[in-house]
């Protein structure tokens, strides 16, 4: 048998075919009366036309906006009308009543709204130009990263999400009950990527991470998207810098192709990172020291740094974004291989916009380097023999990093919170919807 032709039509394909007879499906976003006619915007997944009834047609029938709407009729080009056509109902089919209480609709200003109604109503909040266009673009960044990667040799994993130890040491773990024994949320695929890395070399994975951090910020989540990848063979940490300058200047790039209409509704930012530049911790330091008068920080940069430091690489560079490499090594995770002096690491955050989106560097590869760095930083190896063994089957020099996507999103976008990214936020305050 053939397979099932569906009679629906999407909007877009009507454009540039003449008079034809389509069936559309879609939800009400307007509904306009005159005593003559009347007036139905109808949206769906490919975009917005006006449809055109007599209204004999549709009394009784209750169209209310946001209802599921199924319309038969036909389509005509008007170069007045928005998207020069009109669609002239001859039968019309309310699949699903809309509430009348909605607390706004698909024409509303999320901007006009409280955070928290938004995300209670995310699916309508969803249905606006803007609310859409956050997570289309979401998707299409998460979409690239995966394509730029295949491009280039990667080879996707999916690791487990149910772990028996903390991947980075730390207290930032959720406990579970796992039958007779504990277990924890993963905080990071970092040690499978590894284990991938023995296998194919380069190896990428999107998927959700867990941290219990006591976080009530505008750039903090507890379940975040993570964007990680890692690879083999590496010379050192700039091999990662350069990696990631060209995949994010591809993605922003097809994102700006993408998506131009959209972009103008949102203080965008995708720029190409050529012109970023990469200074040294110290060196960071250094600069804060001469534009602020800071000197305040000693094993990480706060936020209102990032900011500051993003300000002056815009400034300097033209772009407003800086690699900062050469952290204290003790403040990064103990798999972190260091540098030639001993006392900083071989790794990476990447600041846009004034906030940190990218961290990565290069990785202990030797079995005895990590046992090393394990006993020195006072972690008890036992819940790690696994993880060791890994390294004995000749393990390469390799590293890697993870993008959060949620953060990546709000600084393409100018977004004010992290929340305003993520469907459904998970944070010290909310566990629903």
């Amino acid at each position: 048998m053939p397979p099932h032709q569906s009679r629906r039509t999407m909007i877009a394909d009507l454009k540039g075919r003449g008079p034809k007879s389509a069936v559309l499906c879609g939800y009400i976003r307007r509904i306009r009366q005159t005593k003559s006619t009347t007036f139905v915007v109808l949206h769906d997944r490919s975009g917005t036309i006006q449809v055109v009834a007599d209204p004999a047609l549709i009394k009784g029938a209750g169209l209310r906006a946001e209802s599921a709407l199924e319309v038969e009729g036909l389509a005509r080009e008007d170069p007045r009308a928005p998207g020069g056509i009109e669609f002239d109902a001859a039968e019309i089919r309310v699949l699903n009543q809309a509430a009348d209480d909605l607390p706004f609709n698909s024409v509303s200003r999320l901007d006009d709204l409280s955070p928290e109604l938004v995300i209670n109503y995310r699916p309508l909040a969803m249905r606006t130009e803007r609310g859409g266009a956050i997570f289309q673009i979401e998707a299409a960044l998460a979409q690239g990263f995966r394509a730029a990667l295949i491009k280039r040799g990667f080879t996707e994993i999916f690791s487990s999400k149910i772990v028996a130890n903390a991947t980075e040491g730390g207290t930032n773990l959720f406990p579970i009950r796992y039958f007779d024994r504990a277990a924890y949320l993963a905080q990071s695929p970092q040690l499978y990527k590894e284990y991938g890395v023995a296998a194919f070399e380069r190896v990428f994975e999107t998927a959700h991470v867990y941290r219990a951090e006591p976080h009530a910020s505008s750039r903090h989540l507890c379940e975040y998207y993570s964007l990680d990848l890692e690879m083999g063979f590496i010379e050192g940490v700039r091999d990662l810098i350069e990696l990631e300058r060209e995949i994010l200047s591809e993605i922003f790039a097809e994102i700006r192709a993408r998506f131009d209409k959209a972009l103008a509704l949102f203080d965008a930012y995708l720029p190409e990172l050529d012109g970023a530049p990469t200074w040294t911790f110290d060196d960071c330091l250094a600069r804060l020291r001469a534009a602020h008068g800071r000197d305040d920080l000693t094993d990480d940069l706060d936020p209102a740094a990032e900011r500051q430091l993003c300000a002056i690489a815009e400034k300097e560079c033209g772009v407003a974004a800086v690699f900062v490499t050469a952290f204290p090594l003790a403040s990064r995770p103990f798999y972190t291989h260091p540098a030639a002096d001993g006392a900083h690491a071989e790794g990476f955050d990447l600041l846009l916009r004034g906030v940190e989106v990218t961290t990565g560097g290069k990785r202990l590869h030797r079995r005895a380097d990590l046992d090393a760095a394990l006993q020195s930083r006072g972690i008890n190896r036992s819940g790690f023999e696994n993880h060791l063994r890994m390294f004995d089957f000749g393990m390469p020099p390799h590293g890697g990093l993870a993008i959060g996507l949620e953060r990546l999103t709000c600084q393409v976008l100018g977004l004010k919170n992290i929340r305003e990214a993520t469907a459904y936020p998970r944070d010290l305050n909310r566990l629903q919807p």
